[in-house]
């Protein structure tokens, strides 16, 4: 009998400062039985940072390899980006930016064996593509904190990410890598 997947409640005030978005989201997540708590904690960060009109959660969930965890959608339905989490392989990525006009990957893990990992693959566009990472201790104090019904403050500035969940304040700064 197959696992089902986890439903997580998330009610974010999102403030980023650096793109001028302020919203309030009410977000259901469904956790994957396979999906660790960082990857999962990672995707609701990229979605959240990413935020902008047609933005959603991928309908074939974290598994998918047709489509990405987090993507964005125009008003026709076109794909128009595509945003990874973890350490999508090259073949993904390639095919990805063939697809969408936006390739970004958010990760979790150590940036350098991400990037690593990619070097010398053959990666379309790869010199457009960021990595974005966040420190290791933040993300693993922050994953400590998840409930199933949570309370996201989530301020970016000078990409320095401010995080209240549940009432406990964390910060880390957003690093910006390239894949070129």
């Amino acid at each position: 009998m197959a696992l089902n997947a986890t439903l997580y409640n998330m009610n974010v005030q999102l403030a980023d400062v650096d793109r001028g978005v302020y919203e309030e989201l009410e977000l259901r997540v469904a956790r994957h039985p396979s999906e660790t708590g960082e990857y999962m904690l990672t995707r609701i960060l990229a979605f959240c940072l990413e935020y902008e009109e047609g933005i959603a959660f991928s309908d074939g969930g974290v598994s998918s390899t047709d489509e990405p965890p987090v993507l964005i959608r125009d008003l026709t339905g076109r794909l128009t980006t595509w945003i990874d989490v973890g350490a999508p392989d090259a073949d993904r990525i390639h095919r990805a930016s063939k697809l969408a006009d936006r390739v970004a990957i958010y990760t979790h893990r150590d940036p350098a064996k991400v990037l690593a990992q990619l070097a010398g693959k053959r990666i379309h566009q790869a010199d457009q593509i960021p990595l974005y990472a966040f420190d290791r201790s933040f993300i693993d104090a922050a994953t400590a904190l998840l409930d199933r019904r949570n309370t996201l403050t989530l301020s970016v500035t000078d990409r320095h990410l401010y995080l209240d969940l549940n009432g406990t304040s964390l910060s880390t700064p957003i690093e910006e890598h390239s894949l070129a």
